[in-house]
């Protein structure tokens, strides 16, 4: 039974009782699918909503769902909300950052989770000794691309809130978890419902 007492906020929000999109379980290729086929399915005008409860996963993934997103948004205006539910960690929140905040839900009791991303990677050097600089500088711009891109999914996700992208840098190494009444209060989501 929904909760429509004068504490919930789920009358203020009749959209997100039926998400056009639900996903749950990990990021990956098979969610990226479920995710194409429902924008398909789902209506072609009115605000779109799309709900998800998940502990991570592939964060590129993530970021080609988040882009689809952004570009429903850029070339037909159309408005586009995020339901976050029980679990939006990692690869997750990478998601709800191509949201904007004031676009962005999360139902009672959910946690977000973000962290910085990691990698596990073994280097073998074996060659003329002239050549093993370049495998190793491969290595390194390979870091340093994904730390670039884990900072601008960072700064999305702190756009428009009250974290600041230095905060949450500094929070990210230890897995920052975030319930949902504190990132409404950080201004990360616009409300909870």
């Amino acid at each position: 039974m929904t909760d429509t007492s004068p504490q919930s906020n789920a009358r203020n929000y009749p959209l997100l009782a039926a998400p056009h999109i639900q996903l749950h379980g990990p990021v990956d290729d098979k969610m990226y699918d479920s995710f194409t086929a429902q924008l398909a399915n789902a209506p072609s005008d009115g605000p779109l909503v799309l709900s998800i409860t998940t502990l991570g996963g592939d964060p590129e993934m993530a970021r080609a769902m988040g882009d689809n997103i952004r570009l429903l948004r850029d070339y037909t205006d159309r408005e586009t909300l995020f339901l976050g539910k029980v679990a939006v960690y990692s690869a997750g929140a990478t998601l709800m950052s191509a949201f904007p905040v004031h676009s962005r839900f999360l139902t009672k009791h959910t946690r977000l989770m973000i962290h910085e991303r990691s990698m596990q990677s073994t280097i073998q050097l074996n060659g003329p000794l002239n050549t093993l600089s370049y495998t190793l500088r491969a290595k390194l711009n390979e870091i340093e691309d994904s730390i670039r891109i884990q900072d601008e999914g960072f700064r999305d996700i702190v756009a428009g809130s009250k974290v600041a992208f230095e905060d949450l840098k500094e929070r990210a190494p230890n897995n920052w978890y975030i319930e949902a009444e504190e990132a409404l209060a950080l201004g990360l989501v616009l409300d909870v419902i």
